[in-house]
C-alpha cells in the first residue's frame, strides 16, 4: 500500500509527472534508434557481428550501447565517445594551467569546457567510426554491403558521428526537461535493455538441465541480490568528518556556530578505475595477432582470458592502484582546508591550515583502501560467476562497470524523485526515511 500511495503522490505532482513522461518519451526515441541499421547494410548479414559481440570487451561496449553496436545501428557508437572526451578534459584540468583557470571561472568557464569537450568528442567519433567500419568489413560478408567503396565509408562515418551527437542531445534534454542525469540514464537504459534477454537465457539453460536446475537458478538470484546490496553499500558509503563553524554576530542576528559534516566517499573514484584498468588490459589483446614468438603469444593469450587467474589478478591490482590515483586527482584536501578556513570552519581538535589538510588526506588514504579492494572484488565477480557456470551475458550483472553504473544511476534517479516529493510535503520513497549518501542533482558516477 505504501508503494501505491507513493505512485499516486508522484502522479499528483504535475511538474514531476511531466518530467517522467518526457524522460520516457526521449528514452523511447533512443531505443527505436538503436534498431535502425546503417543505410547500405543488409541486416541479414549481422550474425557474425552479433557473435563477435556476445562476449569479451566488445560485449561490454554492446551492453553500454543497448545492443546498437551489434545491430550496426546509427547509434552504434553510443555515448561512450563523449565520456572518453570528458575524461580527457578532466585530466587536462589537473595537468594544464589553461584548463585549471577555466575551471575557476565559474559558469562561463564551464561553458567553455563543455564546448571543448564536444569538439573533442567529434574527433574521437571520426576515429572510432572509421575503426568500427573496418571491423564491420571484417565481420560481414561483402555481398551484404549494398553500397561499397569510399562513398559508403564517408557517409557512414558522418551518420555514426551524427547519431552519437543526437544521443548526447537526447541526454541533455533528459537533464533539462526530464529527471536525473540524462547521459547516465541513457547508459543505464542500454544496460537494462540487455537484462531480460540475459535473464531468460540463463533461466532456459537452467530449466533444460537435469536435476536441480531451478534450485541453482534460485541460488543465483539470491547471490545477485546480495551483490546488489553490497554494491549499494559501496556507492553510498561515506565517512562523515565533523566541521564546526565559528559564531559571528551581524547586527542583531547570529550566524554560524553550527556543526556540519563533510561526507568523504569510500569510493570517490566511481567506476573510473575499472574503465582505466580495462583500457590497460586491452593492450595485450592488441598484440596477440602480431606476436612473433610462441612465448609472447602465450603471454598475450593468458591476458586475453577473461576468466583466467593472471588476467583477473592483474585487473584487481590495477583497479586498486587507479582508485588511489583517481581519488588523489579528484579529491583535493588542500582546497577543502582553504575553503573551510575562509568560511570560519574548523575540524574539532585539528588546527586550521596544513594540519587540517594532512588530517583529511590521512582519512582519505585510510578509507580508500577498503573501498578500492571492494571495488576490485566487484569488478572481477563476473569472472567468478562465469566459472561457476552462469551464462556469460547474465554474469555481467554480477559486477563490473555495468553493475556500478546501474546502481549509481538508479539511486540518483530515486533521489531526484524523492526531492520532488519532500519539497511538496509528501513522504519519501522509502518507509524508513530519506535516501542518504547522494545529493539531489549530483553527478552520477560513470
Amino acid at each position: 500500500m505504501k508503494l501505491f500511495d507513493t505512485l499516486k503522490n508522484i502522479w499528483k505532482i504535475e511538474e514531476l509527472k511531466t518530467r517522467i513522461l518526457t524522460t520516457l518519451g526521449l528514452i523511447l526515441v533512443y531505443r527505436l534508434g538503436t534498431e535502425v541499421v546503417l543505410p547500405g547494410i543488409d541486416p541479414a548479414g549481422l550474425a557474425a557481428l552479433k557473435q563477435q559481440t556476445s562476449s569479451g570487451v566488445l560485449g561490454l561496449l554492446d551492453m553500454f550501447s543497448g545492443g546498437a553496436f551489434s545491430n550496426a545501428s546509427i547509434f552504434a557508437l553510443g555515448i561512450m565517445p563523449y565520456i572518453s572526451a570528458s575524461i580527457v578534459v578532466q585530466l587536462l584540468g589537473i595537468a594544464v594551467p589553461y584548463f585549471q583557470r577555466m575551471q575557476r571561472e565559474g559558469e562561463s568557464g564551464r561553458r567553455k569546457i563543455n564546448q571543448i569537450t564536444r569538439y573533442l568528442t567529434i574527433i574521437i567519433l571520426i576515429l572510432q567510426g572509421s575503426a568500427y567500419l573496418t571491423n564491420l568489413h571484417a565481420q560481414i560478408q561483402p555481398e551484404f554491403f549494398l553500397i561499397k567503396g569510399a562513398f559508403f565509408t564517408i557517409y557512414s562515418v558522418i551518420i555514426l558521428a551524427a547519431g552519437s551527437m543526437f544521443v548526447l542531445w537526447l541526454g541533455e534534454k533528459i537533464t533539462d526537461k526530464g529527471i536525473g542525469n540524462g547521459v547516465s540514464i541513457i547508459i543505464m537504459i542500454g544496460i537494462i535493455a540487455r537484462l531480460p534477454f540475459a535473464f531468460f537465457a540463463e533461466l532456459t539453460s537452467r530449466v533444460s538441465q537435469q536435476g536441480g536446475g531451478l534450485v541453482a537458478f534460485l541460488i543465483e538470484i539470491i547471490l545477485l541480490f546480495f551483490v546488489f546490496c553490497g554494491t549499494i553499500l559501496l556507492v553510498q558509503g561515506t565517512r562523515k568528518v565533523p566541521v564546526q563553524y565559528a559564531k559571528r554576530i551581524v547586527g542583531n542576528k547570529q550566524y554560524g556556530g553550527v556543526r556540519q559534516y563533510i561526507p568523504l566517499k569510500i569510493n570517490a573514484a566511481g567506476v573510473m578505475p575499472i574503465i582505466f584498468a580495462q583500457a590497460i588490459m586491452l593492450l595485450p589483446i592488441s598484440f596477440v595477432n602480431y606476436a612473433a614468438s610462441e612465448s609472447l603469444s602465450g603471454f598475450a593469450t593468458a591476458f586475453s582470458n577473461f576468466t583466467g587467474f593472471w588476467y583477473n589478478f592483474t585487473f584487481f591490482i590495477l583497479i586498486v592502484a587507479f582508485t588511489y590515483f583517481y581519488t588523489a586527482i579528484t579529491v583535493n584536501p588542500m582546497q577543502m582546508s582553504e575553503d573551510m578556513k575562509k568560511n570560519g570552519g574548523f575540524i574539532p581538535g585539528v588546527k586550521p591550515g596544513r594540519k587540517t589538510m594532512e588530517f583529511l588526506d590521512t582519512i582519505m588514504s585510510r578509507i580508500t583502501l577498503p573501498g578500492s579492494i571492494f571495488l576490485g572484488i566487484v569488478a572481477i565477480l563476473p569472472a567468478f560467476a562465469t566459472i561457476a557456470g552462469v551464462n556469460q551475458q547474465f554474469a555481467q550483472f554480477y559486477g563490473g562497470t555495468s553493475l556500478l553504473i546501474l546502481v549509481g544511476v538508479v539511486l540518483d534517479t530515486l533521489q531526484q524523485i524523492e526531492s520532488h516529493l519532500l519539497m511538496r510535503h509528501y513522504d519519501g520513497l522509502m518507509k524508513t526515511g530519506r535516501i542518504k549518501g547522494k545529493t539531489p542533482g549530483g553527478p552520477a558516477a560513470y
